[in-house]
């Protein structure tokens, strides 16, 4: 790579790195600052040559034309280090938010689509730490390195072959960490900034409100909207909790012990039993349908309003780069017309016929395997309980569930890691197809592996002691499980494992600082956190008629999942990068789908109930009519879901009307455009 320049003179020479000495030149004169802002830290091989280190620099540095990143970077202690500083100048910055669409406030105060060529018509524009989030600055810096290709075939200084043979246009980022050459790329903390965050999050003695706008600054947009969701979640488990305690203690519950009903006090339930009464049933259960409806669509009107906050309501649709991890034989795209590695669409579907759907396929076998040993030792256990006839052997009645729920979690875990493997192999272009089948993977699985047993005990066993015991052993363990891993283990890990690295923090020489930020594990990401609040979601909204106090319980483990999330994220994980979102994607596809089926699944369960099936026998009601009613019912209430969402609009109405102004503002500036070229293209002088 013969254009890319090299590192200038000095870069070996220690100095401090928020000052413009050592760092690599700058061509742009606008870009030229006596302060230098560090944004990310590579971490590179303990034993990296100093050739090698040299030339991952001067590709850093390279302009882009050049297959660089046009990056500013500092050697941090010496050229003998094992690390590189990388900050990003002004012209970098301004150019990637254009590439990005983010959008920005204009000078007459309304966010804008931003502009390269306007730049100094929006606000603050000339001071990056103002104009920018740090997420969003170190965002770019982590999309410039991604995006460095090798313009020829070449060879990496200092890296023996093959693993050091480098083909054109080939990712030289990916390279660099398949060889082992990069540990590790981190976004840099700023512990001032941390440190005030952590004070208003979780150290704050409110019970509710999180810092939203400063969480989206320091953490990014991915962070902010799952943060934003859970709060907003939590909050709105408020109605169904206070009335799943109002028929569990003020409401008479049904009891079926004996095969009759009776109809006991109110309280709580005295056994395994004890059901909700039919009016208990009836108001839990459209109760649900209409929460889960209005819980969807509040949050998408919130959703789009964060997003014009920040500033990301009308991100780019571009054509993308290819992912990093995307490989195949060099060609040209017939779209782009670039030089870039091809893969056929038809070898990708045939992995994902031949390989990932049997493999997924296997697992949801192993689910079922897992169901049919539940029911198993269920029958055993209860037929023991039964002739024992002893009160002691009670809670032993507990055992299958808590034994099913241990290795469905167990299975579940496996089952992610297989499916990151499986996506991996299927080799997709884009960023975006890559998650979208991977999460599909996990949906399906987590889906069948979490709520199969449920709908079997409910719809095919019609047994509602079962299901109620089911759902309560679920949400104990669960909450028990969560309290143990969200709030003793980051307290251990924090107190005992961690001191040595917060007393290096705190330290002066600004070396050692930044090699203490990477000696803290990678952020393992949100699926596990959005997995979590989904598998809650279905609980709540699926099957709390059987059992009302599943949001109250819900609501007991989010108040300090909140807390306990946040501290997590601070404290004992590194800095992850947060690509700017519009909303949460497919996961809010997700939630809707649940909110979906809850209609389906709470009509039938109330058709199930014990009392609802006596009284249908006692008015003479055949299974075919009984069946046409409820199939009635069923229409009737997902009539009803679909008018109530569509009541609900999905945006503000400010936010739309904003929105559709950008819009406007982008054609008219598109025909300006056009037209300038028209005239210029006839050479027609233009009028003043």
């Amino acid at each position: 790579m013969t254009s890319q320049k090299e590192p200038q003179e000095g870069l070996s020479a220690p100095a401090k790195v928020t000052g413009p000495s050592s760092w690599s030149r700058v061509s742009c004169p606008c870009c030229i600052s006596s302060h230098i802002e560090p944004l990310v830290l590579i971490q590179l091989a303990e034993n990296i040559q100093p050739i090698t280190k040299q030339w991952i620099m001067s590709v850093i540095s390279a302009p882009v034309k050049a297959g660089g990143a046009q990056l500013l970077v500092h050697p941090g202690e010496d050229m003998k280090g094992d690390m590189i500083v990388v900050a990003a100048p002004r012209c970098t910055l301004l150019r990637v938010t254009e590439d990005l669409g983010l959008c920005k406030t204009y000078q007459d105060g309304n966010m804008t689509s931003f502009s390269f060529e306007d730049r100094d018509n929006f606000c603050d524009s000339d001071n990056m730490q103002q104009f920018l989030t740090l997420a969003e600055r170190q965002y770019i810096v982590k999309h410039e390195l991604d995006s460095m290709r090798a313009m020829e075939d070449q060879r990496i200084p200092g890296i023996p072959a093959p693993k050091g043979k480098l083909k054109s246009r080939e990712s030289i980022l990916q390279k660099l960490e398949k060889a082992g050459v990069i540990r590790n790329i981190t976004p840099l903390h700023k512990q001032k900034l941390l440190s005030d965050l952590g004070k208003q999050w979780y150290s704050h003695k409110s019970m509710w409100g999180q810092p939203l706008d400063t969480i989206h600054a320091y953490f990014g947009g991915t962070i902010a909207y799952y943060f934003s969701f859970l709060d907003f979640y939590t909050l709105s488990l408020f109605p169904p909790a206070v009335l799943g305690i109002f028929i569990t203690f003020f409401l008479p519950s049904a009891n079926f012990s004996s095969g009759n009903q009776t109809e006991s006090a109110p309280g709580p339930p005295k056994d395994g039993d004890d059901q909700p009464s039919v009016s208990s049933y009836m108001v839990q259960a459209v109760f649900s349908m209409l929460w889960s409806t209005v819980f969807m669509e509040l949050w998408k009107r919130r959703s789009a309003a964060l997003s014009y906050r920040w500033g990301t309501f009308n991100l780019a649709e571009q054509f993308q780069e290819p992912r990093p991890g995307f490989h195949g034989e060099l060609g040209t795209n017939p779209v782009t017309g670039r030089l870039e590695p091809l893969f056929p669409e038809w070898k990708r579907s045939l992995r994902i016929g031949l390989v990932s759907l049997p493999v997924v396929g296997v697992f949801l076998g192993l689910v079922v395997m897992g169901m049919g040993g539940f029911y198993f030792f269920e029958r055993l256990i209860s037929n023991w309980h039964k002739a024992s006839g002893s009160y002691l052997t009670v809670p032993l009645l507990y055992i299958p569930s808590v034994s099913h729920i241990i290795y469905t979690n167990a299975l579940g875990n496996i089952y992610r890691n297989v499916a990151l493997k499986l996506t991996e192999a299927e080799n997709h272009r884009e960023e975006s197809s890559f998650d979208y089948h991977h999460t599909t993977k996990v949906l399906v699985f987590t889906f069948f592996n979490n709520f199969a047993v449920l709908f079997h005990i409910a719809f095919f066993k019609e047994d509602m002691p079962l299901l109620r015991k089911r759902l309560s052993s679920l949400l104990i363990v669960t909450q028990l499980v969560n309290q143990f891993t969200e709030v003793v283990v980051p307290f251990l890990v924090d107190r005992f494992l961690t001191s040595a690295d917060r007393n290096l923090k705190e330290d002066d020489p600004e070396v050692d600082h930044l090699q203490a930020q990477g000696s803290l594990p990678a952020f393992p990401g949100l699926f596990a956190e959005y997995i979590e609040l989904l598998v809650q979601f279905g609980y709540l909204s699926l099957f709390s008629c059987v059992y009302p106090l599943t949001a109250p319980l819900l609501l007991l483990n989010n108040l300090t999942e909140i807390r306990t999330d946040a501290y997590k994220l601070c404290k004992l994980f590194n800095k992850p990068f947060s690509a700017p979102v519009a909303n949460m994607g497919v996961w809010q596809t997700a939630f809707e789908m649940l909110s979906f089926i809850s209609v389906i699944s709470n009509c039938w369960l109330l058709l199930l109930s014990p009392r609802v099936k006596e009284l249908t026998e006692d008015a003479g009601l055949s299974s075919s009519k009984v069946l046409v009613i409820a199939i009635i019912v069923e229409h009737a209430l997902i009539i009803m879901k679909m008018i109530l969402a569509f009541m609900i609009p999905d945006e503000p109405d400010w936010v739309r009307i904003k929105r559709e102004q950008i819009e406007y503002q982008s054609m008219q500036a598109l025909k300006k455009q056009r037209i300038m070229r028209s005239r210029v293209a006839d050479k027609v002088p233009l009028k003043a």
